[in-house]
């Protein structure tokens, strides 16, 4: 058994890909090796078609001299649609070592061009069912298979609106709220689902339910409604392989029927109302009688908008338990789920027919304990449930969600005398990420500000980014995505998440380059600094994390796009002042009335140009667009030279005398090396001078703390973090937040709360400390000379003597990578751990290489150090 193998292998970032329309999917693995220092030197790959049959594999790459195992792309033969592809990897390593084979994965192609969709657009007949009713549609196509010599069968469907599936009785797949949200006017995703298991000799049926979801639902806070399209229609195509190579195929036709059932209402601000006493018993089976049952009718939908699912599904995650029940002062029952939760609650009952229970959702209680739903605005946020009266009745609304930790309950029988908290589950939902990163240090507080981050994350990253879960409002801001990607980037792998989101975000892009303020776009609002530059920013951060270069070729042009649309603006080239911007949102220093703090605006709106152009600067070095990388290098150093002239006061000070003034002329390295020390010095005093308390809103605290540290107050850094009283990161901590708040003072000392027109319990912006956090308490980061993890930076701050350990675990495109520090007496023991074909450099403060020990090693005796100094 040979001590060097490759395994964990992936398509496209994850294993078993069931369904893409990817033509040249990208290969990874990891190695595990038992000597230390183990770097790659070859690879082979090869890839069989229909089953795994390596001997006649359609590609070989033969042995290639590269240390790369990660997001190697398919060079074979030009895939065909609907087919299994198996693949495996064999390396050498530079002690001489080759592996045996790697366990074999697969991915499978889905329909690779618009003219192979048999099925159509349908929808129930406009005659027999008004098409703005709010029940959910149920459509049914029953079928008889006179063989049963079945090899595999695929699904491919979506849907305008959002649907489920069921095939002969039971539900297809574990997807929620599919197809998910995307720029419908441009690109809607389907699904793929493998459902041989479920198809049986004779009859079988299908049944699809719809719902109005994003398509046709409300969104914004305006009460509109039909952003997409005033119809609902599902698309359901199935292809039946038998044994002989034959298919049968069922598709979507004037030939199935519908009708409408239980769900009597569903909105995904609003909730759920569905009367159990109207199910259709077995309405997806074939032995059901359809004779009531109206016509359907085609819609003129396109076909040509359709992508293969690209984003990991949304799906119930975990499954929690309340922790209590509550009698409020005001008499309300309340469960109380301990964590502020995002996705719904799944109710077992048994009740008299008709019984009905109202389940109303809230964030928070009141100072005086009472149920409190005044900053969800206009959304309702309520579930009703009708009971039947057969027996236990089980029940969890289908097209819709909640961000919640509270439950007002209503209508439970026997209610009076408590509620039997075995009766509720919480089910969270959000978008099935592989969670990678884990951080932890000394003080509890601040490891529960870490999962105050982590929960915010997947609250909000529920198949778009949004800002909250909860009220009328649930959107994908650009701005709130991009301060908080790298943080996000650690604590999931997010990368088909954001491809997804970027792919929409250039397809809501404007031709002149403008970039809207949500994605998906119903606002019809565009360009503001720090917003828009999700554009730039998002991609670099995903080249950043995964070394994926194909994502910044894809949005290369975008980019460009938006630094352009800048560079146009007003009459000054280098200094964009016009237009509206939200500015450093939510600062503290704003003016009474005010959203945006006291920053001018137009510092921010230069920072940002200069950002943006020096990523796209950067971006096409790497794509090898050398014209490019000279034009916008040179575009930057000139906005970097207009900055300084405009805000950088003759004798080395920021005109505007703010924390995030001063934090982005640092951190987005706008100023002479001869006035930075000042700089940061009078960012410094400023902190101090307030009592170690932030005044920064959106665009100034994810960098707050890098600014102070990079530049020689990390000791001030941690003593900000560590603060709890108002306003801190651990000010919210302290009043029992779970979640991380859109204001700094969401709940004031007095127990009152922020106004009600926007105080979400659950945003995630300032949630970005955490990436500060990873890089400077822990010290851990991806080195700028590999991207990616290949090269991994272990440089962790520990002086001040406020923290008495940390650790990061982090799982790498590669491997897992580990690092911990801790104070033993008066010495620092630091444990790394980094995978096999990685680098790492390490930097130990305070150390002499002579005094430094390694596994009880000088370091020059020490395995697997390559170099010290």
């Amino acid at each position: 058994m040979s001590s060097l193998i490759a395994y964990g292998l992936t398509a496209e970032y994850r294993s078993q890909l069931l369904g893409t329309d990817v033509k040249r999917p990208r290969i990874s693995w990891k190695l595990k090796s038992d000597r230390k220092g183990t770097l790659q030197t070859a690879y082979r790959i090869q890839v069989a078609e229909g089953d795994a049959d390596f001997e006649s594999s359609i590609w070989d790459s033969g042995r290639v001299a590269s240390e790369e195992s990660v997001l190697i792309p398919y060079a074979g033969p030009e895939p065909s649609s609907r087919t299994r592809y198996f693949y495996r990897v064999k390396v050498w390593d530079q002690f001489g070592r080759e592996s045996e084979w790697s366990e074999i994965d697969w991915w499978e192609t889905a329909l690779l061009s618009a003219e192979e969709w048999q099925a159509h657009w349908i929808s129930p007949e406009s005659q027999a069912i008004d098409p703005t009713a709010e029940p959910a549609f149920l459509l049914r196509k029953s079928f008889d298979l006179s063989r049963g010599d079945i090899v595999s069968a695929r699904i491919y469907a979506t849907a305008a609106g959002v649907y489920e599936l069921y095939l002969n009785g039971a539900k297809v797949g574990d997807e929620e709220l599919a197809p998910g949200w995307t720029s419908y006017n441009k690109r809607i995703q389907y699904q793929i689902y493998d459902v041989t298991a479920l198809l049986r000799e004779g009859g079988n049926a299908l049944g699809a339910m719809v719902a109005n979801g994003w398509y046709k639902g409300r969104l914004g806070w305006e009460n509109k409604s039909n952003h997409y399209g005033d119809r609902r229609a599902v698309l359901v195509q199935m292809h039946i392989r038998h044994r002989d190579g034959s298919e049968t195929v069922i598709a979507s036709d004037e030939s199935w029927k519908a009708a409408t059932g239980p769900v009597l209402f569903s909105e995904l601000y609003d909730g759920e109302t569905y009367d159990a006493r109207l199910e259709r018993k077995g309405w997806s089976e074939a032995a059901f009688e359809e004779s009531s049952w109206s016509s359907t009718e085609l819609l003129d939908l396109s076909y040509s908008r359709l992508v293969a699912q690209e984003n990991v599904p949304t799906r119930v995650t975990e499954i929690m338990k309340p922790v209590s029940v509550i009698r409020t002062p005001e008499g309300d029952t309340v469960l109380d789920m301990g964590q502020n939760m995002v996705g719904r609650i799944r109710l077992s009952i048994q009740a008299p027919e008709g019984t009905k229970i109202t389940l109303t959702h809230a964030e928070v209680l009141d100072k005086h304990g009472n149920f409190y739903r005044g900053n969800i605005r206009t959304a309702k946020q309520t579930v009703v449930y009708i009971a039947k009266g057969e027996g236990v009745e089980t029940y969890a609304p289908h097209f819709t969600f909640q961000g919640f930790r509270y439950v007002k309950v209503e209508g439970f029988p026997d209610q009076i005398n408590g509620l039997p908290l075995e009766a509720f589950e919480g089910e969270v939902i959000h978008s099935d990420m592989q969670k990678t990163g884990v951080f932890e240090c000394s003080d509890d507080r601040v490891n529960q500000l870490q999962r105050n981050i982590v929960w915010g994350q997947r609250g909000n990253f529920l198949d778009v980014p949004t800002d909250c879960p909860q009220r009328d409002e649930r959107l994908g801001w650009t701005g709130d995505a991009q301060v908080f990607a790298a943080t996000a980037l650690f604590n999931y792998n997010g990368a088909p998440f954001f491809t997804k989101w970027l792919r929409d975000l250039k397809a809501d892009q404007l031709s002149d380059g403008s970039v809207p303020f949500v994605v998906p776009n119903i606002l019809q609002g565009y360009n503001s600094a720090a917003w828009s530059d999700a554009a730039t920013v998002i991609p670099w951060a995903l080249y950043f994390s995964y070394g994926d270069k194909r994502i910044l070729a894809e949005q290369y042009g975008s980019m460009k796009a938006w630094v352009d649309f800048i560079r146009n603006q007003g009459e000054h080239e280098h200094i964009w002042n016009t237009g509206f911007h939200f500015g450093d949102w939510l600062a503290l220093d704003a003016k009474e009335g005010s959203y945006m703090g006291a920053t001018p605006n137009h510092m921010v709106t230069a920072a940002y140009f200069a950002l943006s152009t020096r990523i796209v600067r950067d971006a096409a070095r790497l794509l090898g667009h050398e014209e490019d990388a000279v034009y916008y290098g040179e575009l930057a150093e000139r906005i970097a030279a207009a900055y300084r002239d405009e805000f950088i006061t003759p004798n080395g000070r920021v005109a505007a005398q703010t924390q995030t003034a001063h934090v982005i002329a640092l951190v987005f390295d706008l100023v002479e090396p001869k006035d930075r020390q000042r700089i940061a010095r009078d960012l410094n005093e400023m902190i101090v001078d307030n009592d170690y308390h932030l005044t920064t809103g959106f665009v100034g605290t994810p960098f707050l703390c890098f600014a102070l540290s990079d530049n020689g107050y990390h000791e001030t850094a941690v003593k900000l973090l560590l603060q709890q009283t108002y306003p801190s990161w651990l000010y919210s901590v302290s009043k029992g937040a779970t979640t991380i708040w859109e204001h700094w003072d969401g709940i004031k000392p007095d127990g009152s709360f922020w106004s009600d027109d926007m105080n979400s319990f659950n945003h995630y912006a300032y949630g970005a400390v955490g990436d500060w956090m990873y890089r400077k308490i822990a010290g851990f980061a991806p080195d700028a000379r590999g991207p990616g993890y290949k090269k991994i930076r272990i440089e962790p701050d520990y002086t001040g003597g406020r923290l008495q350990y940390a650790r990061v675990s982090y799982e790498t495109m590669y491997g897992t990578a580990k690092t911990e520090w801790t104070f033993i007496g008066d010495k620092i023991e630091l444990t790394a751990e980094i995978p096999a074909n990685t680098t790492a450099f390490i930097l130990l403060r305070g150390a002499m290489a002579d005094q430094v020990l390694c596994c009880e090693a000088d370091l020059s005796d020490a395995e697997g150090i390559v170099s010290f100094r």
